[in-house]
């Protein structure tokens, strides 16, 4: 290890990423009142829809990018009560949505103060939707005004998965997170195509609690959940991915498993709640990671897992970031457990979502109304900039200990190979070979040899070729 400290000072490296992104405005004259919601549905892609938390849901063409303005696509503020965690909290495309017209909201009512699923019908052609086909799906109580949840989408198995929270105030007061038989505190999954008798809804015969005789909700997922803010399934393993909510302590992430028992209020992250308590924690499912209120950080805005193309430095990783604070991480996980997780950026906005669009881009929603996307030094995919000459530029992260982005300049097409190699000149993998149009390139390596094996850690070489000669090399440090 002091070898490698020694390699960090020769190299002059740097081990933090904090200051290497930043977020810019895709369409600048986009303004909702606090956006909470950015998604899209696949019979028309080049829209994304953005939930305004005070009733009202617009679309935007991406394509237009600049240019872009939002159109009404669905108001319904005269049936929500808007304020706090309360509001339009949710929207879900139908998997049908494009021979169906049929989409999902999730939002708060008052008289008695209750949450709804509703479901809605639009021309799948136009996108106009008609605000007077709702039809109540589902209804809970909830007897304080914050914890809402309110997260709503479909799964790949076409059920339909629902966040609800403990109910509200402070220390679930009422006992709904460790209790089956009421629906707060858990994740709900329901079949919104096959009702049973008396419902507009119908439940899986998979469900975890199907048949049992305690009186438990046959709906429920999995539960002990404080305030499940935001959940996303991965889109490459199909792992249900939930950021929950801490009560004074502690913010935790999740992954939600079937039946799965996610502890509050009987520990608050991996920590027994209240603080200083001695609890039980048999069963108990523990986050895959945490963090504490240091520094500003209060309350957590799930994210997404990372399937782009314009990051390739963090995809697979979990984007997440804390409402407060305004900071964004990236949580990269191996095996199942957290191998690292890195501070993005500081940007000081009140984020209270992600989302992406069909080519699976990230979208950031904050409550001052705009939507923003990461920046990365190594962004090129849709970079305007035409090189004027061939370069090659040092790859980043580094230090890496999962990968990196090689990036390169070609003034002219041109036929590129690039090549690893160890510091005895032995030849470790290629990672491109083949002809390269002018522009801007981005290569990642994730640290493997030819073989595919992972490679010890230290310092390699990469080479790049152009035509038959040798135009450029570079270092980088590989951590294990």
């Amino acid at each position: 290890m002091v070898i490698f400290r020694m390699i960090y000072i020769i190299l002059g490296l740097a081990l933090s990423l904090s200051a290497q992104y930043n977020v810019q405005k895709p369409f600048p004259k986009l303004s909702v009142t606090q956006p909470n919601t950015v998604t899209f549905t696949p019979s028309q892609p080049n829209w994304i829809f953005i939930v305004g938390q005070q009733g009202v849901i617009t679309r935007l063409d991406r394509t237009l990018a600049a240019e872009a303005e939002a159109i009404e696509f669905l108001d319904i503020s005269s049936k929500v009560v808007f304020g706090g965690e309360q509001g339009l909290l949710g929207l879900a495309f139908h998997p049908e949505f494009a021979s169906n017209g049929l989409f999902y909201v999730d939002y708060t009512a008052d008289n008695p103060r209750r949450t709804v699923i509703e479901r809605y019908q639009a021309d799948p052609s136009s996108l106009q939707a008609n605000s007077g086909s709702g039809q109540v799906i589902l209804e809970v109580e909830q007897p304080f005004s914050n914890h809402n949840a309110g997260d709503i989408l479909f799964g790949a198995d076409g059920y339909l998965y629902v966040t609800l929270g403990d109910g509200g105030s402070g220390g679930d007061p009422q006992g709904h997170g460790q209790n089956r038989q009421t629906l707060l505190g858990s994740i709900l999954r329901i079949d919104v195509d096959n009702p049973a008798p008396g419902k507009n809804y119908g439940i899986p015969a998979d469900n975890p609690f199907v048949g049992n005789n305690q009186g438990w909700r046959e709906e429920i997922w999995a539960y002990g959940l404080r305030n499940p803010w935001r959940m996303a399934f991965d889109q490459e393993t199909g792992e249900l991915w939930t950021a929950d909510v801490g009560q004074n302590a502690w913010e935790e992430i999740d992954i939600i498993t079937k039946g799965g028992n996610y502890g509050w209020n009987i520990m608050e992250g991996t920590h027994c709640y209240p603080p200083g308590s001695q609890c039980n924690t048999q069963g108990l499912i523990y986050p895959v990671w945490e963090y504490s209120h240091e520094n500003g950080n209060r309350s957590i805005t799930g994210g997404r897992v990372y399937r782009g193309t314009r990051i390739p430095e963090l995809v697979g990783a979990y984007i997440y970031a804390d409402f407060v604070s305004g900071r964004i991480w990236a949580l990269f996980m191996q095996n199942g457990s957290a191998q690292s997780n890195e501070l993005l950026l500081d940007s000081e906005l009140a984020i209270a979502s992600f989302g992406t669009d069909a080519d699976k881009n990230l979208y950031i929603s904050a409550f001052d109304g705009s939507l923003y996307q990461l920046v990365s030094p190594t962004l090129v995919e849709n970079d305007p900039y035409m090189p004027s000459e061939f370069r090659l530029l040092q790859n980043y992260p580094n230090p890496f200990n999962d990968r990196t982005a090689i990036r390169f300049d070609l003034e002219k097409e041109s036929h590129v190979t690039l090549d690893i190699y160890n510091l005895h000149g032995q030849h470790i993998k290629t990672l491109t070979d083949g002809f390269m149009a002018a522009k801007s390139h981005q290569i990642t390596w994730n640290g493997t040899d030819k073989t595919g094996r992972s490679v010890a850690s230290g310092v390699y070489i990469y080479r790049l070729l152009t035509g038959n000669d040798v135009q450029d090399q570079r270092k980088m440090l590989f951590l294990k």
